[in-house]
Protein backbone atom coordinates (compact mmCIF):
# COMPACT_ATOMS: atom_id res chain seq x y z
CA UNK A 1 0.00 0.00 0.00
CA UNK A 2 1.64 3.18 -0.98
CA UNK A 3 -0.01 6.54 0.07
CA UNK A 4 1.02 10.15 -1.04
CA UNK A 5 -0.63 13.27 1.21
CA UNK A 6 -1.14 16.31 -0.38
CA UNK A 7 -0.88 19.23 2.33
CA UNK A 8 0.89 22.31 3.04
CA UNK A 9 1.70 24.70 6.63
CA UNK A 10 2.07 28.12 5.85
CA UNK A 11 2.26 31.45 8.10
CA UNK A 12 -1.27 31.91 6.40
CA UNK A 13 -2.19 28.02 6.38
CA UNK A 14 -0.95 27.59 10.04
CA UNK A 15 0.27 24.41 11.22
CA UNK A 16 -2.36 22.36 12.10
CA UNK A 17 -3.45 20.69 8.42
CA UNK A 18 0.17 18.93 8.22
CA UNK A 19 0.21 18.04 12.41
CA UNK A 20 -3.43 16.15 11.36
CA UNK A 21 -1.97 14.54 8.43
CA UNK A 22 1.73 13.58 10.68
CA UNK A 23 -0.93 11.48 12.47
CA UNK A 24 -2.98 10.13 10.21
CA UNK A 25 1.17 8.76 8.40
CA UNK A 26 2.31 7.35 11.61
CA UNK A 27 -1.19 5.31 11.70
CA UNK A 28 -0.55 4.12 7.87
CA UNK A 29 2.88 3.45 8.93
CA UNK A 30 1.93 1.13 11.44
CA UNK A 31 -0.44 -0.59 9.38
CA UNK A 32 1.99 -1.57 6.73
CA UNK A 33 1.93 1.37 4.19
CA UNK A 34 4.40 3.58 2.61
CA UNK A 35 3.70 7.43 2.90
CA UNK A 36 4.94 10.23 1.19
CA UNK A 37 4.18 13.99 1.54
CA UNK A 38 3.92 16.12 -1.16
CA UNK A 39 4.18 20.41 -0.34
CA UNK A 40 4.97 23.38 -1.32
CA UNK A 41 7.31 25.54 -0.56
CA UNK A 42 5.81 28.17 1.62
CA UNK A 43 6.77 30.53 3.73
CA UNK A 44 6.38 28.56 7.55
CA UNK A 45 6.36 25.06 5.64
CA UNK A 46 6.99 22.58 8.06
CA UNK A 47 9.18 20.33 5.48
CA UNK A 48 12.08 20.04 7.61
CA UNK A 49 9.37 18.60 10.43
CA UNK A 50 7.87 15.88 8.27
CA UNK A 51 10.98 14.98 7.33
CA UNK A 52 12.25 14.52 11.14
CA UNK A 53 10.03 12.21 11.30
CA UNK A 54 11.16 9.67 8.54
CA UNK A 55 8.79 10.88 5.79
CA UNK A 56 10.18 11.58 2.27
CA UNK A 57 8.90 15.21 0.97
CA UNK A 58 8.58 16.03 -2.68
CA UNK A 59 8.50 19.86 -2.94
CA UNK A 60 6.18 22.07 -5.00
CA UNK A 61 7.93 24.94 -5.98
CA UNK A 62 6.11 28.53 -6.07
CA UNK A 63 7.00 32.43 -7.67
CA UNK A 64 9.07 33.84 -5.29
CA UNK A 65 7.60 37.25 -6.30
CA UNK A 66 4.04 35.84 -5.11
CA UNK A 67 5.43 34.26 -2.04
CA UNK A 68 7.51 37.46 -1.00
CA UNK A 69 4.34 39.70 -0.88
CA UNK A 70 3.75 40.27 2.90
CA UNK A 71 0.81 38.25 4.34
CA UNK A 72 -2.21 40.67 5.03
CA UNK A 73 -3.72 40.29 8.91
CA UNK A 74 -7.13 40.06 7.56
CA UNK A 75 -8.82 37.22 6.56
CA UNK A 76 -7.21 35.33 3.79
CA UNK A 77 -9.34 33.90 1.20
CA UNK A 78 -8.72 30.26 1.15
CA UNK A 79 -8.19 30.24 -2.56
CA UNK A 80 -4.75 32.71 -1.95
CA UNK A 81 -3.24 29.60 -0.19
CA UNK A 82 -1.55 28.26 -3.13
CA UNK A 83 0.02 31.60 -3.99
CA UNK A 84 -0.24 29.81 -7.47
CA UNK A 85 -3.25 28.63 -9.77
CA UNK A 86 -5.02 25.49 -8.79
CA UNK A 87 -4.27 24.38 -12.34
CA UNK A 88 -0.04 24.97 -11.87
CA UNK A 89 -0.60 22.87 -8.50
CA UNK A 90 -2.49 19.91 -10.56
CA UNK A 91 0.02 19.72 -13.03
CA UNK A 92 3.17 20.06 -10.44
CA UNK A 93 1.40 16.98 -8.36
CA UNK A 94 0.47 15.13 -11.71
CA UNK A 95 4.28 15.48 -12.61
CA UNK A 96 5.21 13.50 -9.15
CA UNK A 97 2.45 10.86 -8.96
CA UNK A 98 2.42 9.88 -12.45
CA UNK A 99 6.00 10.38 -12.95
CA UNK A 100 8.03 10.00 -9.41
CA UNK A 101 6.05 8.32 -6.83
CA UNK A 102 3.07 5.77 -8.36
CA UNK A 103 0.28 5.33 -5.33
CA UNK A 104 -2.97 3.56 -4.01
CA UNK A 105 -4.02 6.49 -2.33
CA UNK A 106 -3.71 10.05 -2.57
CA UNK A 107 -4.94 12.17 0.85
CA UNK A 108 -5.89 15.91 0.53
CA UNK A 109 -5.74 18.49 2.95
CA UNK A 110 -6.05 21.84 1.76
CA UNK A 111 -8.65 24.01 1.52
CA UNK A 112 -7.89 26.04 -1.77
CA UNK A 113 -8.03 22.72 -3.84
CA UNK A 114 -11.77 21.04 -4.91
CA UNK A 115 -13.22 18.49 -7.20
CA UNK A 116 -11.46 20.00 -10.34
CA UNK A 117 -8.06 19.72 -8.94
CA UNK A 118 -9.05 16.07 -8.06
CA UNK A 119 -10.65 15.46 -10.99
CA UNK A 120 -7.25 16.23 -12.98
CA UNK A 121 -5.25 13.77 -10.27
CA UNK A 122 -7.46 10.97 -10.65
CA UNK A 123 -5.96 9.71 -13.76
CA UNK A 124 -2.47 9.38 -11.18
CA UNK A 125 -4.00 7.70 -8.31
CA UNK A 126 -6.80 4.60 -7.76
CA UNK A 127 -7.86 5.98 -4.78
CA UNK A 128 -8.70 10.23 -3.57
CA UNK A 129 -9.83 10.49 0.31
CA UNK A 130 -10.26 14.19 1.40
CA UNK A 131 -9.73 16.11 5.17
CA UNK A 132 -11.93 18.83 5.23
CA UNK A 133 -13.65 20.81 7.74
CA UNK A 134 -15.30 23.65 5.68
CA UNK A 135 -17.89 22.02 3.36
CA UNK A 136 -17.91 25.48 0.93
CA UNK A 137 -17.07 23.65 -2.29
CA UNK A 138 -17.73 20.50 -4.22
CA UNK A 139 -15.24 16.78 -4.09
CA UNK A 140 -14.42 14.25 -6.57
CA UNK A 141 -13.21 11.60 -3.93
CA UNK A 142 -13.47 8.35 -2.41
CA UNK A 143 -13.50 9.06 0.83
CA UNK A 144 -13.83 11.92 3.22
CA UNK A 145 -13.52 12.83 6.50
CA UNK A 146 -14.25 16.05 8.37
CA UNK A 147 -13.91 15.62 11.99
CA UNK A 148 -15.78 18.58 13.84
CA UNK A 149 -18.91 19.48 15.54
CA UNK A 150 -21.42 21.16 13.77
CA UNK A 151 -24.96 20.63 13.85
CA UNK A 152 -26.84 18.54 10.78
CA UNK A 153 -23.81 16.86 10.25
CA UNK A 154 -25.30 14.13 7.72
CA UNK A 155 -26.35 16.87 5.65
CA UNK A 156 -23.57 19.20 5.92
CA UNK A 157 -22.08 17.64 2.62
CA UNK A 158 -25.23 17.06 0.33
CA UNK A 159 -24.81 18.08 -3.52
CA UNK A 160 -21.00 18.25 -2.76
CA UNK A 161 -19.59 14.94 -3.05
CA UNK A 162 -20.54 11.44 -5.63
CA UNK A 163 -23.08 9.82 -4.62
CA UNK A 164 -20.39 6.57 -3.94
CA UNK A 165 -18.47 8.71 -1.48
CA UNK A 166 -17.81 7.29 2.39
CA UNK A 167 -18.04 10.08 4.83
CA UNK A 168 -16.79 9.78 8.65
CA UNK A 169 -18.30 13.15 10.16
CA UNK A 170 -17.64 14.27 13.55
CA UNK A 171 -15.06 14.30 16.44
CA UNK A 172 -15.23 10.40 17.44
CA UNK A 173 -13.34 9.98 13.81
CA UNK A 174 -10.77 12.59 14.77
CA UNK A 175 -7.13 12.32 14.39
CA UNK A 176 -4.92 12.38 17.19
CA UNK A 177 -1.83 10.94 17.90
CA UNK A 178 -0.74 7.85 20.11
CA UNK A 179 0.39 9.93 23.03
CA UNK A 180 -3.17 10.87 23.65
CA UNK A 181 -4.79 7.74 23.50
CA UNK A 182 -2.57 6.36 25.84
CA UNK A 183 -2.99 9.60 28.05
CA UNK A 184 -6.42 9.14 28.41
CA UNK A 185 -6.06 5.86 29.82
CA UNK A 186 -3.85 7.70 32.27
CA UNK A 187 -6.60 10.21 33.27
CA UNK A 188 -6.78 10.44 37.25
CA UNK A 189 -9.34 12.50 39.45
CA UNK A 190 -8.30 15.93 39.91
CA UNK A 191 -8.88 17.89 43.28
CA UNK A 192 -10.96 21.61 43.31
CA UNK A 193 -8.07 23.40 43.14
CA UNK A 194 -6.37 25.21 39.83
CA UNK A 195 -2.66 24.46 39.85
CA UNK A 196 -1.36 24.83 36.41
CA UNK A 197 -2.86 26.43 33.20
CA UNK A 198 -1.62 25.26 29.47
CA UNK A 199 -1.38 28.31 27.02
CA UNK A 200 -1.33 27.24 23.44
CA UNK A 201 -2.38 29.02 20.29
CA UNK A 202 -1.74 27.07 17.50
CA UNK A 203 1.63 26.64 15.65
CA UNK A 204 1.73 30.02 14.23
CA UNK A 205 -0.47 32.59 15.62
CA UNK A 206 0.21 35.32 13.73
CA UNK A 207 -1.95 37.80 15.85
CA UNK A 208 -0.09 36.96 19.28
CA UNK A 209 -2.71 35.72 21.25
CA UNK A 210 -0.29 34.27 23.35
CA UNK A 211 1.55 37.40 24.62
CA UNK A 212 -2.15 38.46 25.53
CA UNK A 213 -3.17 35.36 27.54
CA UNK A 214 -0.04 36.03 29.74
CA UNK A 215 -0.42 39.44 30.20
CA UNK A 216 -4.17 38.18 31.22
CA UNK A 217 -2.54 35.72 33.83
CA UNK A 218 -0.43 38.36 35.40
CA UNK A 219 -3.11 40.66 35.99
CA UNK A 220 -4.51 38.24 38.20
CA UNK A 221 -3.60 38.97 41.70
CA UNK A 222 -2.95 36.22 44.98
CA UNK A 223 -3.11 33.09 43.00
CA UNK A 224 0.16 30.61 42.53
CA UNK A 225 -0.07 29.08 39.40
CA UNK A 226 2.34 27.15 37.27
CA UNK A 227 1.70 28.37 33.83
CA UNK A 228 3.28 26.31 30.34
CA UNK A 229 3.37 28.28 27.34
CA UNK A 230 3.65 26.36 24.16
CA UNK A 231 4.56 28.11 20.35
CA UNK A 232 5.06 26.62 17.46
CA UNK A 233 8.87 26.71 15.70
CA UNK A 234 6.57 28.94 13.04
CA UNK A 235 5.23 31.23 15.26
CA UNK A 236 6.64 35.08 14.17
CA UNK A 237 6.65 36.38 18.21
CA UNK A 238 8.44 33.21 19.71
CA UNK A 239 11.70 35.13 20.71
CA UNK A 240 9.26 38.04 22.19
CA UNK A 241 7.15 34.83 24.07
CA UNK A 242 10.23 33.54 24.97
CA UNK A 243 12.04 36.27 26.85
CA UNK A 244 9.03 37.69 28.52
CA UNK A 245 8.32 34.09 30.06
CA UNK A 246 12.25 33.59 31.19
CA UNK A 247 11.81 36.73 32.60
CA UNK A 248 8.74 35.84 35.32
CA UNK A 249 7.95 33.48 38.06
CA UNK A 250 6.05 30.02 37.30
CA UNK A 251 6.01 30.69 33.32
CA UNK A 252 7.46 27.50 31.41
CA UNK A 253 8.13 28.26 28.03
CA UNK A 254 8.21 25.35 25.28
CA UNK A 255 8.66 25.42 21.22
CA UNK A 256 7.33 22.59 18.77
CA UNK A 257 6.67 20.00 21.78
CA UNK A 258 6.49 16.61 21.54
CA UNK A 259 4.92 15.77 24.63
CA UNK A 260 1.71 18.03 24.67
CA UNK A 261 -0.07 15.17 25.94
CA UNK A 262 1.89 14.75 28.90
CA UNK A 263 1.40 19.20 29.43
CA UNK A 264 -2.10 19.02 28.98
CA UNK A 265 -2.35 15.85 31.72
CA UNK A 266 -0.86 18.23 34.14
CA UNK A 267 -3.13 21.13 33.35
CA UNK A 268 -6.20 21.81 35.14
CA UNK A 269 -7.23 24.21 32.38
CA UNK A 270 -6.26 25.77 29.28
CA UNK A 271 -6.06 29.25 27.07
CA UNK A 272 -6.09 28.78 23.22
CA UNK A 273 -7.44 28.59 19.75
CA UNK A 274 -9.72 26.43 17.97
CA UNK A 275 -8.15 23.65 15.11
CA UNK A 276 -7.26 20.55 15.27
CA UNK A 277 -6.35 21.15 18.90
CA UNK A 278 -9.94 21.07 20.24
CA UNK A 279 -9.86 17.52 19.79
CA UNK A 280 -7.00 16.42 21.96
CA UNK A 281 -7.97 19.09 24.38
CA UNK A 282 -11.77 17.10 24.52
CA UNK A 283 -9.79 13.82 24.36
CA UNK A 284 -8.59 14.53 27.69
CA UNK A 285 -10.55 15.95 29.27
CA UNK A 286 -9.34 19.71 28.99
CA UNK A 287 -11.16 22.67 30.63
CA UNK A 288 -10.18 25.59 27.89
CA UNK A 289 -11.37 28.90 27.36
CA UNK A 290 -11.39 29.78 23.33
CA UNK A 291 -10.68 32.31 21.02
CA UNK A 292 -11.25 31.79 17.24
CA UNK A 293 -7.64 33.28 15.10
CA UNK A 294 -9.86 31.62 11.83
CA UNK A 295 -13.00 31.92 10.47
CA UNK A 296 -13.49 28.55 9.94
CA UNK A 297 -12.86 27.98 13.48
CA UNK A 298 -15.78 30.09 14.39
CA UNK A 299 -18.67 27.82 13.88
CA UNK A 300 -17.20 24.69 15.67
CA UNK A 301 -16.20 26.68 18.61
CA UNK A 302 -20.09 28.38 18.89
CA UNK A 303 -21.57 24.65 19.03
CA UNK A 304 -19.00 23.56 21.61
CA UNK A 305 -19.85 26.64 23.59
CA UNK A 306 -23.58 25.84 23.51
CA UNK A 307 -22.63 22.27 24.45
CA UNK A 308 -20.72 23.32 27.46
CA UNK A 309 -17.24 21.58 26.19
CA UNK A 310 -15.54 25.18 26.24
CA UNK A 311 -15.83 28.74 26.95
CA UNK A 312 -15.48 30.55 23.73
CA UNK A 313 -14.51 33.61 24.06
CA UNK A 314 -14.97 35.53 20.64
CA UNK A 315 -12.66 36.21 17.57
CA UNK A 316 -9.01 37.20 18.25
CA UNK A 317 -10.27 41.10 16.85
CA UNK A 318 -12.89 40.78 19.36
CA UNK A 319 -11.04 39.77 22.52
CA UNK A 320 -8.92 41.88 24.82
CA UNK A 321 -6.53 41.06 27.51
CA UNK A 322 -9.72 42.25 30.16
CA UNK A 323 -11.65 40.38 28.63
CA UNK A 324 -9.12 36.71 28.75
CA UNK A 325 -8.17 37.58 32.51
CA UNK A 326 -12.18 37.98 33.38
CA UNK A 327 -13.01 34.41 31.97
CA UNK A 328 -9.75 33.10 33.37
CA UNK A 329 -10.43 34.62 37.13
CA UNK A 330 -13.82 32.69 36.44
CA UNK A 331 -11.98 29.36 35.90
CA UNK A 332 -10.33 29.91 39.04
CA UNK A 333 -13.44 30.67 41.04
CA UNK A 334 -15.31 27.78 39.57
CA UNK A 335 -14.61 24.66 40.49
CA UNK A 336 -17.74 23.12 39.22
CA UNK A 337 -17.89 24.71 35.65
CA UNK A 338 -13.98 22.79 35.13
CA UNK A 339 -15.71 19.40 36.29
CA UNK A 340 -18.60 20.02 34.21
CA UNK A 341 -16.53 20.68 31.04
CA UNK A 342 -13.87 18.00 31.76
CA UNK A 343 -17.14 15.64 31.81
CA UNK A 344 -18.62 16.51 29.20
CA UNK A 345 -15.28 16.79 26.45
CA UNK A 346 -14.83 12.76 28.01
CA UNK A 347 -18.10 11.73 27.03
CA UNK A 348 -18.05 13.31 23.19
CA UNK A 349 -14.61 11.85 22.48
CA UNK A 350 -16.20 7.92 22.41
CA UNK A 351 -14.10 5.69 20.82
CA UNK A 352 -14.95 5.66 16.72
CA UNK A 353 -15.80 2.37 15.11
CA UNK A 354 -13.41 1.86 11.60
CA UNK A 355 -10.74 5.33 11.24
CA UNK A 356 -9.81 7.02 8.37
CA UNK A 357 -6.49 5.17 8.35
CA UNK A 358 -8.59 1.62 8.75
CA UNK A 359 -10.79 2.42 5.47
CA UNK A 360 -7.46 3.32 3.52
CA UNK A 361 -5.50 0.47 4.49
CA UNK A 362 -8.60 -1.93 4.43
CA UNK A 363 -9.17 -0.62 0.38
CA UNK A 364 -7.29 -3.53 -0.94
CA UNK A 365 -9.03 -5.89 1.12
CA UNK A 366 -12.59 -5.15 -0.40
CA UNK A 367 -13.53 -4.00 3.06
Amino acid sequence: MRVAIRVDASLQVGTGHVMRCLTLAEELLEGGAEVVFICRKLKGNLAAVIKSKGYEVFPLTTDKNRQSQKISQNDISHKNWLETSWQEDAKQTSHILCQKYSCDWLVVDHYALDSQWEGLLKKCVNKIAVIDDLADRPHDCDLLLDQNLYQSMESRYAGLLPGSCKQLLGPSYALLRNEFKQARLELKAKDDVVHRVLVFFGGVDIYNMTAMAIEALLRIKNHHLVVDVVVGASNPHKVEIERYCKSMNGFNYYEQVDHMAELMLSADFSVGAGGSTNWERMCLGLPSILVSIAKNQQEVLENMHRLNLCNYLGTYKDVTTECLKIAIQNMLENSLLIKDMRDLALNLMREKEVSLSQYILGWQDGE
